[in-house]
C-alpha cells in the first residue's frame, strides 16, 4: 500500500505540471513544465524539520511553505499573467501533497 501511494504521490508532482502545462501553455508547454517542476523547490522547507523526511506526516499545515496562507499567496500569483506559471505550479503541488494527506 505504502509503495502505491508514493507512486501515486510522485507521480502527480509530475503528471499533474505536463498536462496543465500543455493545455494552459500549449505554445510553450516545454517551458511552462520546466517552471512547474521547479516550483517543487518549495519542498525545501522539509528541512527545517525533523525528522527531515516522514512518510507518515501530512506536509499541509505543517511545513512554512505549505500553509494555507502560503496557499492564498500561491492562488494570487495565478492571476497576474507574469506569475502564472509558476502560482499553478505551487498550487498543483499543495493539491498532490493535500491529496497524499487523505491517505494518512
Amino acid at each position: 500500500m505504502e509503495l502505491i501511494r508514493l507512486s501515486i504521490h510522485y507521480g502527480l508532482h509530475f503528471i499533474f505540471p505536463v498536462i496543465i502545462a500543455y493545455f494552459f501553455f500549449n505554445k510553450n508547454w516545454k517551458a511552462a513544465y520546466f517552471i512547474m517542476l521547479l516550483t517543487m523547490l518549495i519542498d525545501l522547507d522539509h528541512l527545517l524539520a525533523t525528522p527531515i523526511f516522514d512518510p507518515n506526516r501530512c506536509s499541509i499545515g505543517f511545513h512554512p511553505l505549505h500553509t494555507y496562507w502560503a496557499l492564498a499567496v500561491y492562488i494570487a500569483l495565478c492571476f497576474f499573467k507574469r506569475t502564472r506559471v509558476i502560482g499553478m505550479g505551487l498550487v498543483l503541488h499543495l493539491i498532490t501533497d493535500g491529496l497524499d494527506c487523505l491517505w494518512l
